[in-house]
């Protein structure tokens, strides 16, 4: 018998445990398309950036609101202030 809670589909990520909502995001990055997705050496460099940045706040950029992560896993995406381009 399996006891392990699984996630909901239907919930809300507010009503999934941390691990459960770590999980889902990391299962959302890994699914993207290659066509859409950012190259991983470019997706690394993208973190480092949001990193060293004032407005990176528990994976939340407050500049625009986006998870880094997501943001930085689709190629298409840019930063806000632009820190990327450098």
């Amino acid at each position: 018998m399996d006891t392990q809670k699984k996630p909901c589909l239907k919930c809300l990520l507010r009503e999934l445990d941390e691990e459960a909502y770590m999980k889902q995001l990391h299962r959302y990055i890994v699914q993207l398309d290659p066509d859409v997705k950012t190259a991983q050496q470019v997706y690394e460099k993208r973190l480092e950036l949001c990193k060293a940045c004032d407005y990176l706040e528990a994976g939340t950029c407050l500049a625009c609101g986006c998870y880094v992560e997501l943001r930085a896993a689709v190629k298409k995406n840019r930063c806000p202030y632009r820190h990327w381009e450098k």
